[in-house]
Parts: C-alpha cells; structure tokens; sequence
C-alpha cells in the first residue's frame, strides 16, 4: 500500500452526522495523529514539513518539539527531493537518537537499505516498504531495498492470498515479524500492517459512531447472509433481512460490489468489532400506514409468492405480504395443498380478513367472508330427527336438519352393553332422538335413542289406561281384560 493510497483512505473516511456537530473519521484520525506528547516506537504520525537541511527533513511534532527524516527517504531514483515546507506527510517514531526524534516514512523507499536498517525497523516496529518480486514455495519473495525477505501467503492480506498474480510487481508497507541468522532469515507481514491500520481506525470509529447515525459507504463482497460494505478501511455488515423491506432472494438481487449506498447503524459491538447496517431502514417503512390502504372486507390484487403447507403468501406491494390460509384457500372444500388451488406467480384477487400493523400480518381469503349462520339449540324433551354421522366407540354422532350436531352416548342407545354398534348404525341412516341435555355455553347437545323408546312405551301404557276406563264407563264396570283388549283392538282397526 503507497503512500498515496493510505492518504486516499484518510480523506475518503465516513463522515459522521454533520447536524450533531460530530467530526469525520478523517479529522479525527488526523487530530490522533498528531497527539505526539508520547511517542512510542513504531507510533505513527502526521506533521507537517518544516524545512529541509541537507540530508535531514525536519518535521513539526507539536510545540517546540521537532523530527527528523533521512532525505533519502523521500528521494526519488532520479536525486529529487519529493517534499517540501508545508507539506503534511506520515512517519513512524524510531527511537530518539543524540537527543533528536529519530522518524521514518518507510524503511526502504527508493534507495537501498543495509541489514542494519531492517533490524533496526523489526526491533522498533517500524514498517518497511518492500515490492512483491515473485511467488515461491509457502508465500512470496520480497525486496526491501534491495534485500530479500519472505512473506507467506497468509500474511499477504487480512484473509490470505493465493492469488499471486495480483500481488506481483505491486509495493506494499510490510512489518518485519522476524530476523534470523543475522539476516539471512528475513519474514515480514503485509497483514500485520493491516491489522494496526484497521485497529487505528477502529479506535477513532468507537468515539465518532452512534446507533442511528447514516453512513456513505461502498460495498466490498457479497455473501449469501448479506452485504459487507466499506466504512473507510472499515467493514460493517448489512443482513439480507436489512436490505429492503420486502424479501430478498440473495443480496446480488439488491447490490453489486463497488456500489456506493447509504446506511443507517443499527448494532454496534466493539467486543467483537461487529457493526451492523441498515439498508431498508433509510427507506420508509410500508407497515406503518398498512391498515390505512388494506381495510377489512376490502378486495385488493395481488401475487403468490410461495406456498407452504399451511397456505399462500401474496405480495400485495414492496415490502407487503398477506397470508391466505389454507382454510380459506377451497371455498368450502377440503384441500391437501395450496397447489391444488393456486401457484407461484399466479396474480390473484383477494379479500382482506384482518390487519395487524404491529406483528406485521395480513389475513387473506380467495372468497369474500361469510357470516356463520346463527343455530338455535333445542330444548330438552324435544324430539329431532338426523342423521347419522359418524359411529365412535363411546357413541354416535348424528348431524340434525338445522345443522346442528349432537352426540347418543353408548348408554343412551338402547343396547345391550357390548354391542357392535357400527353392526346397527351406519353413516347416513335417519335416526329419531330426544334431547336429554344442552350445554349452552358449548352449543354441545346430548341425545338418546333409549329415552325415545321409554318414551313410546309411557304412551303405549297412557293409551291402554285410557282404553279401561272407555270400557268401564260403557258397561258400568272394568270389565274383563278381553273386552278391554278387545275395545282396544277395534279402535286400532277403526284408526287404521
């Protein structure tokens, strides 16, 4: 990474929400640059040029404090100094040497660098400039000033690099992680400059960022769970579930890499160094004024977007979707899928059945909604005729004319206990019950087939009471139990 480019990432830095009067990523990474009253080895800075005497570039540290540069560090393979008064450069602290700040930009820029000054940058901590010569076994050969180091593939990138060809012939700021046998053994690590770079800006982003604050950003990758985007040397996360308000497929649907979007912070967990964004949320959510344009009762378009075992979701606009259940789906029929009714993609009308902005529900039907007709229980002691429905081990059940169900108990068949009742009932065969009890908080109604039958004998034994005293009144007397059966013989034959 040049110069040049680490500028670029500075000045391109998120800027934070100018109406809070907060500052940008930029000016504070600036302002933290400069805060020198400390230095450390291997610290980074941003000063200003403040003149340049002989082989030595002086630069300003702050008060009456001052550092100094090889010129040779910033002179180019043609002997031109590249600075001058009043240019902002960076440099790294060295150690402080016949009571001078010992700075560098970067150890090997364009002149040629001895083993010694490579030490000197490993035990400080002091980045190097080195260019990517060529792969070899492990990782890749790199020249710093001349000399031969090695970096290996996992140390390339912040995620690895096998892909060579794009890392060759390129310089980059390395760390020298390890010198061995007094320089023959030379490792360094592009990554590690990476990891400090990200951690710098990482510091500055937790004083700057809030929740709800809205970011520009760039998207770097797509990935199946959604966005990474670019914060300025930065990365947050977009789920897909916050890349818009209806539902997206995969986040390609939404994004492409390099795009430069708008963001609002949703999550922010310095532990883990996780932010989280917001896509859809710069956008207005379609749920807020949902019970406004789908009210109930009323019939809107719409079209399936998929089906499940329990019914059809209906995209009614961006952002919108309603449920037909699967109830509601065969217009009084029984169905064992919503695909026997409708398909994806299919535009379809439909009904709304109810609104529920808060949980973000719309219940839908193909038909308009039918009130329940209003049964009337019956009372006890009234005699009903149905039919039966169904022949279950403790009863039957028989569906009367008003629509009713109601319920003969085992005990209430008139059967001898034990018997095969399915062997004498059979579905669909008209029964005649007496009501026995109404439950009328439950609508349940309790039939019986024996009461029916004590019934018909309490009549049989009214009507040959009633037959005996006809027959005493005509002859004076009760007579004997021939003419009584006898005078009631004639009155069935004369019914008949």
């Amino acid at each position: 990474m040049t110069d040049e480019h680490t500028n670029d990432v500075a000045d391109n830095a998120v800027a934070a929400d100018a109406t809070e009067g907060t500052e940008s990523f930029a000016e504070m990474l600036e302002q933290s640059s400069r805060k020198t009253s400390r230095l450390f080895p291997g610290q980074k800075v941003k000063a200003d040029v403040v003149s340049i005497s002989g082989d030595l570039v002086y630069i300003d540290l702050g008060g009456k404090s001052e550092g100094v540069i090889d010129a040779a560090e910033v002179t180019d393979k043609d002997g031109n100094i590249t600075v001058k008064s009043g240019d902002t450069i960076e440099a790294y602290f060295v150690a402080v040497q016949n009571g001078a700040r010992k700075m560098t930009t970067l150890v090997g820029g364009y002149s040629a660098v001895s083993l010694n000054a490579i030490r000197d940058a490993f035990e400080a901590g002091v980045p190097v400039n080195g260019e990517v010569r060529r792969e070899v076994k492990g990782g890749f050969e790199v020249s710093v000033g001349g000399v031969r180091c090695f970096c290996p593939f996992s140390q390339i990138d912040l995620k690895g690099g096998r892909e060579g060809g794009i890392y060759l012939g390129s310089t980059f700021p390395f760390k020298v992680i390890e010198f061995g046998e007094n320089g023959k053994n030379v490792i360094v690590s592009r990554r590690a400059v990476l990891d400090r770079e990200r951690q710098d800006k990482l510091d500055v982003l937790k004083t700057s960022l809030s929740v709800g604050m809205e970011l520009p950003v760039t998207v770097v990758s797509l990935q199946k769970f959604g966005a990474f985007v670019d914060l300025g040397g930065v990365e947050g996360l977009v789920p897909v579930s916050e890349l818009a308000w209806e539902r997206v497929g995969k986040p390609s649907d939404v994004l492409a890499v390099g795009q430069k979007i708008t963001v609002k912070i949703i999550s922010l967990d310095w532990e883990k160094n996780r932010l989280t964004l917001s896509l859809k949320a710069m956008q207005p959510d379609p749920w807020s004024s949902v019970a406004e344009r789908y009210t109930v009762d009323s019939r809107v378009p719409g079209t399936i977007t998929r089906l499940t075992s329990f019914g059809a979701f209906v995209r009614l606009e961006t952002g919108i979707e309603g449920l037909i259940h699967i109830s509601n789906l065969g217009a009084g029929r029984r169905i064992n899928h919503p695909k026997e009714v409708v398909e994806s993609g299919q535009v379809v009308e439909v009904y709304v059945l109810g609104v529920d902005p808060a949980n973000r529900k719309i219940s839908l039907s193909l038909q308009p909604k039918v009130e329940p007709k209003k049964i009337v229980l019956p009372n006890v002691g009234d005699l009903l005729d149905g039919v039966v429905d169904k022949v279950m081990p403790f009863g039957i059940f028989v569906k009367m004319k008003s629509g009713l169900s109601g319920l003969i108990p085992n005990a209430e068949t008139g059967t001898p206990a034990g018997t095969d009742l399915k062997k004498i009932f059979s579905s669909g065969m008209v029964v005649q019950t007496v009501v026995v009890e109404v439950d009328t908080a439950s609508g349940k109604v309790r039939l019986s087939l024996k009461a029916l039958q004590d019934k018909a004998s309490q009549d049989e034994y009214d009507e040959y009471v009633d037959s005996a005293r006809k027959v005493e009144k005509s002859t004076g007397g009760f007579g004997s139990l021939g003419d009584i059966l006898k005078a009631r013989m004639e009155e069935k034959n004369q019914s008949s």
